[in-house]
């Protein structure tokens, strides 16, 4: 400081006052950096919480907040460019036009759709009906995709293509997800590939830098103990079972694949009974959830939730088994937990997926010439695109629900007992353990729902939003008074990279249905901004032939094959390089770490050396 204030004395005013400012400007910038740490969302509850109980799960609200935000932001999209266009445009604000039904191949029939709104005196029951349902007061919203029945809205003399937005919206916050969650991902991927690189490593990194120093509560910091024990224990178990099966006989290998492949078929047959069910229960709620008497709202309320109801039932029952079974097969313990992880991920997000073709099988359902006039069932379905909505809607409503329910009839009672009961059998069960995994499927599923649901209900993160805030809170109180952490707890690095993977693999879940639903399915003519299409995605072809022919000519160049033939080919080999840099990477850090092996044999050797030289 002192050399430097003597060179300072040297300077010319205008260098002085440079410094100053820059020193002045670095410290103003540090203090409003520090202050906007407190703007972020639940900065201090995730702070707290991580003081308490650790990274691992610290990692699960982390995630929440993300979710939070993601939904926010795609909530600010879809009603910033559909939702608010369309309502002005409805109202007369601009001048605004009605689509147009082509008459082409398109019948009266086809464009009749009523739909079941509340008329005369309603009961306050009906009001709590429709909020759950999605039907009555809810279906004529800008909730669901037949509001949105505005072709174009004119500001001053520029013309707002409506359907094309809507379409451009629905691909936008499907790429805003995707890239978000991909640059999230790199850095963990980086983290779990350093974790998982040597297991020697490993034992370093746990014995030398595995303690968690944001912990300040001694319940926490016994915790952490444990779950380095544990770790420690579940590596040298892993270690001892990779030697006892390189010590198996043929025997015991044929003995212990055939017991692998017997278990598979029977989580298979789980599983296929799981869908069956989901299948059958949809068609069955389809086709006789159409009775609107108030004295029968109540069977009918039940009926329309049959598919979410039985669906909750199978993610909740199926998991118990598999985890039961897998612990027949003989895996290491790691691997265990991936496989158990990945068979209820699977189960989860395939339950969406038989559900929507449970629907698409009624909407297409062209017996006895049902679809010969529309394409679909319009009997059934005037407007397909809604139900599908109130379905995504009411899945949503449901897990919802029972994230509220389970706390409060389950985990509470359960921590009331164990408080105030010394039975040995209520000892034994004790608290309920807060499984991250568990909690994290929970969301992923609920946001899953979400993204295929947005384009036929655009406001359903609005609804994602307020439920993961509110979950935030209820996750929280019972972590902290109602429940235990994990006895298998899991690391923050590899967790957050695991959740994200699984949260990438529900996105391109999402990407099959709705691509489906654009491309193939015909679009409804008696609702929604493509009545005028055959199907939605007819809008940009539509749209690309009212640009210049010179315009034209390059983006049909682009989608044709002459094109595309060459981009993939070039992709693959750009692909390839990086492949080959990635193998020689990863050839020359095994080299460097064969290099620190020799480099600390040569020190142990020059110690020893200079040891027998001083005795």
């Amino acid at each position: 400081r002192d050399s430097q204030q003597a060179h300072t004395e040297h300077l010319s005013r205008w260098k002085k006052w440079r410094t100053t400012s820059s020193k002045s400007w670095k410290k103003a910038l540090s203090e409003v950096k520090d202050l906007s740490s407190y703007l972020v969302l639940w900065q201090r509850d995730i702070r707290s919480i991580e003081g308490k109980f650790g990274t691992g799960i610290q990692s699960y609200f982390s995630f929440l907040r993300f979710l939070v935000l993601m939904n926010f932001i795609i909530f600010i999209l879809m009603f910033s460019f559909v939702t608010l266009p369309f309502t002005i445009s409805k109202y007369g604000i601009f001048n605004s036009t009605i689509a147009d039904i082509s008459p082409k191949n398109t019948e009266d029939n086809c464009t009749i759709y009523e739909p079941r709104g509340n008329k005369g005196l309603v009961y306050f029951y009906t009001y709590l009906k429709d909020l759950f349902s999605g039907t009555g007061f809810l279906e004529v919203t800008s909730l669901f995709y037949g509001y949105y029945t505005v072709d174009a809205a004119w500001i001053s003399v520029m013309r707002y293509n409506l359907p094309l937005a809507y379409l451009l919206a629905t691909f936008a916050y499907l790429a805003l997800s995707f890239l978000w969650i991909l640059r999230r991902s790199v850095e963990g991927f980086m983290q779990n590939l350093v974790h998982d690189a040597d297991p020697f490593q490993s034992y370093c990194n746990k014995v030398f830098a595995g303690w968690d120093f944001c912990i300040t509560d001694p319940t926490a910091a016994w915790l952490k103990h444990r779950s380095l024990k544990y770790e420690l224990q579940m590596d040298l178990q892993e270690e001892k079972l990779k030697q006892k099966k390189a010590q198996r006989t043929m025997k015991e290998k044929l003995r212990i694949y055939s017991l692998r492949i017997a278990i598979n078929i029977i989580v298979i047959a789980i599983l296929s009974g799981c869908f069956y069910s989901i299948y059958r229960v949809t068609v069955f709620s389809q086709e006789n959830s159409s009775d609107i008497n108030n004295e029968n709202s109540l069977v009918n309320l039940l009926v329309q939730y049959l598919p979410s109801i039985v669906i909750t039932l199978a993610n909740f029952i199926a998991p118990l088994i598999i985890s039961f079974l897998i612990r027949i097969e003989d895996y290491t313990p790691a691997f265990e937990i991936t496989l158990t992880l990945m068979r209820c991920v699977f189960l989860r997000l395939a339950s969406i997926g038989v559900l929507l073709f449970s629907l698409w099988s009624q909407i297409s359902d062209c017996g006895a010439d049902k679809c010969k006039p529309c394409g679909y069932n319009y009997q059934l379905y005037p407007c397909w695109e809604s139900d599908v909505g109130r379905e995504m809607y009411k899945l949503m409503i449901f897990d919802f629900i029972v994230i509220l329910a389970v706390p409060l009839f389950v985990d509470v009672p359960r921590k009331l007992l164990v408080t105030h009961c010394s039975c040995k059998l209520i000892q034994w069960f004790g608290l309920q353990e807060f499984g991250i995994s568990d909690n994290v499927l929970a969301i992923i599923y609920g946001q899953t729902i979400c993204w295929i649901g947005t384009f036929f209900s655009p406001l359903l993160p609005a609804i994602a939003t307020i439920k993961y805030f509110i979950v935030f809170y209820v996750k929280k109180m019972i972590l902290i008074h109602t429940c235990k952490p994990a006895a298998r707890p899991i690391r923050a690095s590899s967790s957050n990279f695991f959740f994200l993977v699984v949260l990438l693999i529900g996105l391109f879940l999402a990407f099959i249905p709705l691509g489906i639903s654009i491309a193939n399915i015909p679009s409804s003519k008696a609702c929604g901004p493509f009545r005028s299409f055959n199907t939605s995605w007819e809008v940009v072809p539509d749209t690309i032939l009212e640009f210049p022919t010179p315009v034209q000519k390059i983006l049909f160049g682009m989608a044709s094959e002459a094109f595309v033939v060459p981009f993939f080919i070039v992709i693959c080999i750009i692909m390839f390089y990086f492949i080959a840099l990635a193998r020689a990477h990863k050839r020359v850090v095994k080299q460097l770490r064969e290099q620190l092996a020799l480099e600390g044999r040569d020190k142990m050797f020059l110690i020893r050396k200079i040891t027998e030289a001083q005795r």
